[in-house]
């Protein structure tokens, strides 16, 4: 319950900086309604048509209103609910998070495993440097490049775009966001196996470990029966950012393989200065990346019972 009050505060602090520095931004978005050359009865005309003549507050407090009920407003350009705007480009974005945080872990964990066990053997240097080369290249950059190598060059994969039939033809759409997927899960790979090669060292140093490989296990076997439970804790945290990462990567990587989903859509409607779509977007955006942290602190009091006791006695 305490972790639940913190996280109802952390979205009304968020969603407060979010109007406030909007509403700093230079620009009126009145300016987009009205024709070049309108007089300032046009300009004010249009204010009074998008509620923003009114003072600060009061459009503070009707979006918060609105918030709370679900009711984000409407765009400014074409009269559409934000929340209809939102809804039609999850299926896009939502699929696209979760495919690259999948791919991402499946990689990662094995292979931060690995480089912790062949720690000083050639395969475990070169696993801890390719996970540090991977930290430094931009994804526009891998993404762009696998565009080049698998979709021009070799015509695996289509370029760009999302077939316009959506999920009701699963492979076309699966294909149209392979690269996409590539492109998120390994910059995020190659931070999730220095995570893992790091848990997993503290780990099997560890006296427990050490008696239960005197007893005749494997270390392979040793560290799966005593040692995982105690690794994922701190990694479970990491996930929770790096799901939070993957999201917040998918709006990022939409416009380079321009993607209809909610990465397109903010970026137009900031140039447009459609505020209350962008308050939408950025709203969802930041729920997405608490509720993850939340529900990531809930899954380590559930992993470790150490960290109930904590907190119980807090």
């Amino acid at each position: 319950m305490r972790r639940a009050g913190i996280l109802l505060v952390s979205l009304v602090v968020a969603m407060t900086l979010l109007f406030v520095l909007l509403r700093v931004v230079p620009g009126d978005p009145a300016n987009a309604l009205v024709p070049i050359g309108a007089t300032q009865d046009q300009i004010e005309q249009a204010r009074a048509e998008l509620g923003t003549d009114r003072p600060i507050w009061q459009q503070y407090a009707a979006w918060m209103e609105g918030a709370v009920r679900g009711d984000f407003g409407t765009s400014y350009l074409n009269r559409t609910p934000v929340g209809e705007l939102v809804a039609e480009r999850l299926p896009v974005t939502l699929p696209l998070t979760f495919l690259s945080f999948t791919v991402a872990v499946l990689i990662s964990a094995p292979l931060g495993y690995i480089a912790a066990a062949r720690r000083t053997r050639p395969v475990g240097r070169a696993l801890s440097a390719l996970s540090q080369l991977g930290l430094a290249v931009p994804s526009f950059w891998i993404g762009i490049l696998l565009v080049w190598i698998l979709a021009l060059r070799l015509h695996v994969f289509p370029p760009n775009g999302f077939p316009s039939s959506g999920w009701a033809a699963p492979g076309d759409a699966l294909r149209s966001l392979a690269l996409p997927v590539v492109t998120i899960a390994a910059i995020m790979a190659a931070s999730i196996t220095r995570y893992v090669r790091s848990a997993t060292l503290d780990v099997l140093g560890q006296d427990y470990l050490r008696s239960a490989r005197a007893t005749g296990l494997t270390a392979g076997w040793a560290f799966l029966r005593h040692g995982v439970r105690n690794a994922v804790v701190p990694v479970i945290s990491v996930l929770a950012i790096e799901l939070s990462t993957s999201f917040v990567g998918a709006v990022v990587i939409e416009n380079v393989f321009a993607l209809p989903g909610l990465g397109s859509l903010l970026t137009s409607s900031i140039m447009s200065k459609d505020y209350p779509v962008v308050q939408g977007v950025l709203f969802f955006s930041t729920v997405a990346i608490l509720v993850a942290g939340f529900l990531g602190d809930l899954l380590q009091r559930i992993v470790d019972p150490r960290l109930r006791r904590l907190a119980g006695r807090r």
